[in-house]
C-alpha cells in the first residue's frame, strides 16, 4: 500500500497486491474525497482503467486543479463514507 496523491481535497493510495496471498496483479485504487467525506475503491478492470487514464493524463503535464478534476469525476461514484481505522 503506498499513498501516490494527497492534497487538501483528495487522497489516492494504491494497493499493489490485492487478493490472497497477492494472487490480484492488477493491483487496486482508494480514491478518497476529503471534502465529501466519501471514497471509492477500484480493482480489477476499475483499477486498469484508473491506471491507463492517470498515465495519459500524466503525459499531458496536467496543473493541480486538472488533476483534480479528473479525480472529481469519481465523485458521483462514491459512496462509501470515509472512517477512521
Amino acid at each position: 500500500m503506498e499513498m501516490i496523491y494527497n492534497s487538501d481535497h483528495y487522497c489516492v493510495v494504491e494497493f499493489t497486491e490485492v487478493g490472497p496471498m497477492g494472487t490480484d496483479d492488477s493491483g487496486a485504487y482508494e480514491i478518497m474525497d476529503k471534502t465529501l467525506r466519501r471514497e471509492i475503491f477500484l480493482h480489477g478492470s476499475d483499477a486498469e482503467t484508473f491506471r491507463s487514464s492517470v498515465q495519459t493524463l500524466i503525459e499531458q503535464e496536467p496543473t493541480v486543479d486538472e488533476f483534480e478534476d479528473f479525480l472529481a469525476s469519481y465523485s458521483d461514484r462514491m459512496h462509501t463514507p470515509l472512517t477512521l481505522h
